[in-house]
């Protein structure tokens, strides 16, 4: 991402050459296997769909940068293993930006680094494969990597691009997961910039499935398209697509990187940043396709052991890759036993692959609900706030009213049993988090926030129950005047009342009314993959009137647009 990856004053340098074993049969000078062998390559009938769950591993930026050797990625590969993190499912490993050399070879071909990596990228793939152990690799979509070495895509200018001839490089040393960031890409005349990305990215998708090898592709494409925190038309619409080309992508700012000279400088702000503009994208998650709002760096310099905690649950809870980014064999036992919590990667695995929704949020408390593929549903409760919190979270609040549950605490393992409410004290900067399972209960409803531009929520106003009464636009208070169910029939209440579209034309104000009172087809709604809700009965979307994200702006429907920002909604689940 541009934030920290156009700065360059901090590259590093290797400067130790050694001598590393070689693993099993490889040889240092060994020859690359062809792409198409039987080696590396599935027959197409049973290949196996790609990231049916979210990656899980390790990567070396957000704590070396470029301060990377073969020794570096081998140590934590072997720290992997040893810990026991890599039998529990962080498997791959990445090498990330400023492996390479910087100018390729005669024949076009990019070259490791021959001081960093001496043996080569096929010698590092053998290795981790003997290890048990996936290999993940860097490249860019531009003509250069955000460090300045040879990217995959079209010169400045424009000309030949290298993405099939790179993907037969990568099949050939045994890589198994392709990460391309998005720095320097070329747009030719009138071609607009996602227009640029978006061929870019069509091309290195092409010749990954080209390879004869299974590779999931990691897209950084929609970072480069974010702006804030809750989105825009341009950011969405990439959101929409790369999903047809790769399997995750990360959509946003780089999470802050460790600072060996400042190591316990805080990196609080930089998680909850991430975690902020990932929560209201789930509609984009599923299995074969994550949101990823970037490495995990639980354990590693700037972040409270609490700190930590919260930022794995957090990621389990959104489906998230887990993708550390750490000095692995310097981890604490504390770090160790919330990134090895089996219970939070059985969480953030589910195999239903859907990503939680917030509940409700207020600024210094967040509640998020996820539903399981068992028919259980994980809750999660955050303390921002720097003291703790007791916190009270009722059944009804989450889709379960007038059920009984098995609540097991994913920290302490500990389970009971409520009909009422999950009650908890949540240290500073804590997340409480349960599995539920219900006890025979009617399916839950999914209930919480109608959350929209300016990531604000869509507010009955004043709480009134009135037949006729606005819906605003309001700041999120966790009030009960802003918890919306999604019924069965369609339509979406809150206070036993249903929003209702009060006339079928473009404008019309959006109101609370009596289920029912003003005929099924403007209480209707359905949601579509963009964000958009439309009514049954006009065709219309639910817009947030000019645009506007001030407290108080009147909902209304209006003719759906093309992935504008005020007609995008992050939905209960």
């Amino acid at each position: 991402m541009p934030s920290v990856r156009r700065t360059l004053g901090h590259l590093l340098t290797a400067t130790t050459l050694f001598a590393l074993p070689l693993a099993g049969a490889a040889a240092a000078n060994a020859t690359p296997v062809p792409a198409g062998s039987a080696a590396t390559s599935a027959s197409s009938a049973a290949a196996p769909v790609l990231a049916a769950t979210p990656p899980m591993g390790w990567n070396d930026w957000a704590h070396y940068q470029c301060g990377i050797t073969e020794q570096t990625i081998t140590g934590n590969a072997d720290a992997l293993v040893s810990s026991g993190l890599a039998a529990k499912g962080y498997n791959t490993v990445t090498v990330d930006d400023c492996w390479m050399a910087a100018q390729r070879d005669s024949a076009g071909n990019l070259v490791a680094d021959p001081v960093k990596f001496p043996h080569g990228m096929a010698w590092l793939g053998s290795y981790l494969h003997s290890r048990g152990l996936k290999f993940g690799i860097y490249e860019d979509a531009g003509s250069s990597t955000c460090g300045g070495y040879p990217g995959s895509g079209q010169p400045q200018g424009g000309g030949a691009d290298h993405f099939a001839q790179d993907a037969a490089s990568f099949a050939a040393w045994g890589v198994d997961y392709l990460k391309l960031d998005g720095c320097n890409v070329w747009s030719a005349a009138g071609q607009s910039q996602e227009q640029a990305y978006r061929q870019a990215y069509d091309a290195q998708a092409a010749a990954l499935r080209g390879s004869g090898r299974a590779i999931t592709f990691s897209e950084s494409a929609p970072a480069y398209f974010q702006s804030g925190e809750w989105g825009n038309p341009s950011w969405f619409s990439v959101l929409g697509w790369v999903g047809q080309d790769g399997q995750l992508w990360r959509e946003g700012y780089d999470i802050a990187t460790y600072d060996a000279s400042n190591p316990n400088a805080s990196r609080w702000s930089s998680v909850m940043s991430n975690y902020g503009y990932n929560r209201w994208i789930g509609r984009y998650a599923k299995p074969g396709n994550w949101n990823d709002p970037d490495f995990l760096i639980a354990g590693d310099g700037g972040l409270s052991d609490e700190e930590s905690r919260s930022q794995v649950a957090l990621w389990s809870m959104m489906a998230a890759p887990m993708i550390l980014s750490s000095d692995v064999a310097q981890l604490s036992p504390t770090a160790l036993s919330a990134l090895g919590n089996t219970d939070l990667i059985a969480l953030d695995q589910d195999s239903a692959g859907r990503q939680a929704a917030v509940v409700s949020s207020n600024g210094s408390t967040d509640v998020l609900a996820r539903p399981l593929a068992n028919g259980d549903r994980a809750v999660a409760v955050l303390n921002r706030g720097g003291s703790a919190r007791s916190i009270t979270t009722t059944l009804a609040s989450i889709g379960l009213p007038g059920c009984s549950v098995s609540a097991k605490d994913l920290w302490t393992g500990a389970s009971s049993t409520t009909d009422s409410a999950l009650t908890a004290t949540v240290p500073a900067h804590g997340t409480a988090i349960w599995r539920l399972t219900p006890d025979g209960c009617a399916a839950p409803t999914p209930t919480g926030q109608l959350t929209g531009n300016g990531a604000k929520c869509a507010d009955d106003s004043n709480s009134s129950t009135a037949d006729g009464n606005p819906v605003i636009l309001y700041s999120c208070t966790g009030n009960t005047n802003q918890r919306w169910t999604r019924n069965t029939d369609g339509t979406i209440g809150t206070l036993g009342k249903c929003l209702t579209a009060s006339g079928s034309s473009p404008g019309s104000w959006v109101t609370l009314n009596t289920c029912g009172a003003n005929g099924a087809g403007n209480q209707q709604w359905t949601p579509n993959s963009d964000g958009t809700l439309v009514a049954a009965d006009s065709g219309l979307c639910l817009d947030v009137y000019g645009g506007g994200t001030a407290d108080g702006t009147r909902l209304d429907v209006w003719t759906c647009g093309a992935n504008q920002a005020n007609q995008a909604w992050s939905l209960p689940v």
